[in-house]
């Protein structure tokens, strides 16, 4: 008797499938992409209508020939890839090299890797979704347009090796923007009032100044503050008005894509990368012990809150039973479709509420159990009862100033039980006001004292600077991307040197600064927000079958090769325009030094070259303090504080000159071997570089070749290395299962 061939992309997911199973089927895997375009050209007839080139990745070709063997044999093909863009284009590469062995292929989605979800994938059999896969191919190729032909522009007028992206190009320029706001933010001085109060023998309670003859205060400086002192001690008070009502507190949805990364990078401080790749775990699947393998969660690449009715059901008895009837709403929470979400599953969710987080616990390393636990108390509490406060205003009046005190008392916590959702990112402390509880024996119409005046000085401040958790947020409102490319963006640009990464806030190098405003200056029309986003949304109407992958990619590709034409002869003078003159004179002919860009960074050259080669570094002395820092310098003990250099951002001691212990910053990667500390470029003692584990010896990771937080294509290993040899260049290698990729092709975001 034949068997049924099912064909998924990850091996370890073919295992969990295979448990459930019985001896009628077959599960392979064809581990990711088995096709791709070519490394050594365009792949994409801009003249023949985009007509692109996928080609047999090379090695796939035995895992091709191991799936066409199993598809002769077999009585049925069901490609159960995951369910989205990705997985649909995969599975039509599948079928398109196993049909000629067997046409009887059908798709099959598997929207979460337990029994019942298993069973109901092959129960409700599908086409291919030719849509689908015109939409992921459309922006494949997109990308490869603009990674081709707008990279080599970069080396042009910058230096070799650098790479410009559709998507990553936008994200970059977000973080620029950011950073020049804060650059040219101008800090304004405020004073605030604070009174101490007491009524009728209560406790003390305090109150801020609210409004002065009825209208909002403004307080400028310490001479403002202090004549308004003299004038508001002098008043009498009584209290004016209470008001008490109750307020009510609602639950968020359960987690998308998005939202997952923001609140495991707030509150878990996971990167956007960390957070998929433990994620991808927990949906392919946990050893439970007896229970064997298991997926946990859902698919965790969504845009929707959807959750399905049985499930719903589940939840409400579990509230009920866990924490009493008066937790659980009147009626389901049904969550607002989001104005872009595609709806194609539902929200990221526990696959059974059997397996709460005490019950797997003992079955998860650390971090699988903090995201699986951030996950289930979100889903949970989703459909919880909102959290009721009363909340208290008093407003205390004398002459002209009208002091408010404002305070609330929960009355029902409802949904906090489980996860308090206003928990946030406590990296910066504001200085808060002195607070008190409001005494409940107050009245309309009784004496206020006075007992002390307390103004404060305040300064206004720049906007903060992105971290993942915020840029991912940005992004998914400004419509670029999708959710699930938002932690390789993330990846790319800090792996490019276009943005540093120090205690988890973002910063633009000077490298990223100026390529930045090469495109922006040269292409306005195509990189900037706008265009992004809206190239986003027709990717969406090819995937809905309201558009063609002719017609967006025409009116993509439209624009982009004008701008580039135009721009393309101004390569040289756009180089020239990066050198700066300076007033060092050149020891070797006496010409001045001049500033210019080359693959290390800037460095001074004589302005007489090529007759003079002369070169040296800039001044190691133009670094500057950027922020302080948590880590203790190894010298002396010291904080260190993160300074900027000509050459990028380096650790430096807070106590220099008296310590001048210096040591390299993270490259943007967290180790692959221990996961504790970070990847630092390092010396030998015959000063050559690699890079190793800040850890050392804890951790002996190391490399002689740049690791690039990108996981592999091929093997999905967790990251590769970029080498460089003579006869190829530059070009990217995968450190486990050695397959080689071209720079230029790994600039698009997929």
């Amino acid at each position: 008797m034949k068997k049924s061939l099912i064909i998924v992309e990850s091996p370890s997911k073919a295992k969990t499938i295979n448990k459930y199973l019985g001896k009628n089927y077959i599960v392979k895997a064809s581990v990711g992409h088995i096709k791709n375009l070519p490394k050594s050209k365009l792949g994409v007839d801009v003249e023949n209508e985009f007509e692109s080139t996928f080609e047999i990745m090379p090695n796939k070709l035995a895992i091709i020939t191991e799936l066409q063997e199993c598809a002769e044999k077999a009585d049925k093909i069901l490609i159960a890839t995951d369910p989205d863009r990705e997985g649909e284009a995969i599975a039509y590469d599948i079928a398109e090299e196993i049909v000629s062995r067997n046409i009887n292929i059908k798709r099959v989605l598997f929207h979460e890797i337990t029994k019942s979800g298993i069973e109901e994938g092959i129960s409700n059999p599908l086409a291919i979704d030719k849509n689908m896969v015109e939409s992921q191919r459309a922006r494949r190729v997109m990308d490869r347009i603009v990674g081709y032909k707008l990279s080599p522009f970069i080396w042009k007028t910058v230096y070799y090796g650098l790479s410009a992206g559709r998507v990553q190009s936008v994200a970059v320029r977000l973080i620029c923007e950011r950073e020049a706001e804060i650059n040219k933010f101008v800090p304004k001085e405020y004073w605030s009032m604070i009174g101490e109060f007491t009524s009728n023998s209560s406790e003390p309670f305090y109150a801020k100044l609210a409004k002065i003859n009825g209208a909002l205060p403004t307080i400028l400086n310490k001479q403002n503050a202090e004549e308004l002192k003299s004038e508001i001690t002098k008043q009498l008070y009584s209290i004016s008005d209470i008001v008490k009502k109750e307020t009510k507190r609602n639950p968020n949805p359960p987690f998308i894509t998005s939202t997952l990364q923001q609140e495991a990078s707030s509150r878990l401080r996971f990167s956007a990368k960390r957070t998929m790749m433990l994620a991808q775990k927990l949906y392919e699947g946990i050893d439970l012990g007896k229970e064997g393998t298991v997926g946990l969660i859902t698919y965790m690449r969504t845009d929707s809150t959807r959750v399905s009715e049985t499930i719903l059901t589940e939840l409400r008895s579990y509230i009920y039973t866990s924490y009493g009837a008066e937790y659980i709403p009147k009626e389901s929470r049904i969550y607002k479709k989001g104005k872009t979400s595609q709806d194609a599953h539902e929200a990221i969710r526990p696959t059974s509420l059997k397996f709460t987080p005490k019950y797997v616990k003992s079955f998860l390393d650390k971090d699988l159990f903090a995201l699986y636990e951030l996950i289930w108390n979100r889903f949970v509490a989703s459909q919880m009862s909102s959290a009721i406060y009363e909340q208290l205003t008093v407003e205390v009046t004398g002459g002209r100033f009208l002091f408010r005190a404002t305070g609330s008392t929960p009355l029902f916590r409802g949904f906090l039980q489980v996860y308090d959702d206003l928990e946030n990112d406590k990296d910066e402390v504001e200085d808060e006001d002195p607070t008190s509880k409001i005494p409940s024996k107050l009245n309309i119409g009784d004496d206020a004292i006075l007992n002390a005046l307390m103004p404060r000085q305040h300064f206004t401040k720049p906007p903060a600077r992105y971290t993942e958790s915020s840029l991912v947020k940005e992004l998914e409102a400004l419509g670029i991307g999708r959710p699930s490319t938002y932690a390789q963006i993330i990846t790319t640009i800090v792996g490019r040197n276009y943005v540093t990464q120090e205690n988890r806030k973002l910063y633009a190098t000077e490298l990223g600064i100026v390529v930045t405003n090469i495109l922006k200056h040269n292409f306005p029309k195509v990189l900037n927000v706008k265009f992004t986003a809206l190239m986003e949304e027709e990717l969406e109407t090819i995937a809905a079958g309201q558009n063609t992958y002719l017609q967006v990619l025409n009116d993509f590709y439209l624009p982009f090769i004008e701008e580039l034409n135009q721009v393309d002869e101004k390569s040289g003078e756009i180089k020239k325009s990066l050198i700066e003159i300076t007033d060092d004179i050149c020891e070797l002919c006496g010409k001045y030094f001049v500033k210019k860009w080359g693959s290390n960074g800037r460095f001074m050259a004589c302005s007489g070259y090529p007759k003079c080669k002369n070169t040296k570094p800039l001044p190691e002395d133009q670094a500057k303090i950027i922020e302080s820092t948590n880590i203790i310098c190894k010298r002396c003990n010291a904080p260190m504080v993160m300074k900027g250099g000509k050459f990028g951002n380096f650790l430096g001691c807070s106590t220099y000159p008296n310590c001048t212990h210096t040591q390299p910053m993270s490259i943007g990667m967290d180790c692959p071997k221990c996961k504790v500390g970070y990847v630092i470029e390092r010396k030998t003692k015959r000063k050559r570089n690699f890079y190793g584990c800040s850890s050392y010896p804890d951790c002996d990771f190391a490399s002689w070749d740049k690791p690039i937080p990108t996981e592999c294509s091929s093997c999905k290993h967790s990251y590769i290395v970029k080498k460089y040899s003579q006869k190829k260049g530059e070009y990217l290698k995968c450190p486990e299962c050695k397959e080689e990729f071209d720079i230029v092709e790994e600039q698009a975001i997929q």
